[in-house]
């Protein structure tokens, strides 16, 4: 499902985010990558969502070469993913019910049944009622939720997650960590990038260790 061969990403500068990482997550597999502040998790995760290339080496995701993939093709991969980053991205001047249909409208689902696909999303994520209610006038643990919702209202086959409990609460974090296992029971494959060793420990995941941009062993 995801492979990453010698893959190394290096910044203008001279910078290098990765290092010779070799790494294979199966689909299916529920993966959390660890490591302290610097080491490459937020990068990697890039690297999969083909929102960064590799400097070297190769990263294939579904059967795709992130790296030799032309400009075009890239949101069709991006179909397959679903992408919750630290910087949300939500649109504060639209509802709930219109953040989560913008990915939907954006690819030219049917409204009627965009709209039913937007309603079982809000609903997963316990946000249903809330349909109507801008972002600004959720908690930090709801808008995280909405921006969840937001990423697998199309279905996807992959999950990324970037520190999605960062700014939570305990008791939050442990509803967002049952939300991916239930995605990843019925067959998603989920990565998740933390360093809240507690939200790990709870979860139970396999654990990829990340340290100056190299795996620990």
């Amino acid at each position: 499902m995801i492979s990453f061969s010698q893959v190394t990403k290096r910044y203008p500068g001279g910078l290098e985010a990765l290092r010779s990482v070799t790494l294979t997550i199966n689909t299916g597999e529920i993966v959390f990558v660890t490591g302290p502040s610097g080491a490459g998790k937020t990068t990697l995760l890039k690297l999969m969502a083909a929102i960064e290339r590799p400097t070297t080496g190769s990263v294939v995701v579904s059967g795709q070469n992130v790296g030799a993939l032309r400009p075009r093709a890239v949101p069709f991969l991006r179909r397959k993913l679903g992408l919750i980053f630290q910087d949300q991205k939500l649109l504060f001047d639209r509802s709930a019910f219109d953040n989560v249909m913008l990915p939907l409208a954006v690819t030219g689902f049917e409204r009627r049944d965009a709209a039913r696909r937007v309603r079982a999303a809000l609903d997963k994520v316990g946000l249903l009622a809330k349909e109507k209610v801008h972002p600004v006038r959720l908690s930090g643990g709801e808008q995280q939720r909405l921006a969840i919702a937001r990423a697998i209202v199309h279905r996807p086959v992959i999950l990324l997650a970037d520190e999605p409990t960062g700014n939570l609460d305990a008791a939050y974090a442990a509803g967002i960590g049952e939300l991916f296992r239930s995605f990843n029971q019925v067959g998603v494959t989920v990565v998740i990038a933390t360093h809240d060793i507690a939200f790990a420990a709870r979860m139970k995941p396999r654990v990829v260790v990340l340290k100056e941009g190299r795996l620990a062993t």
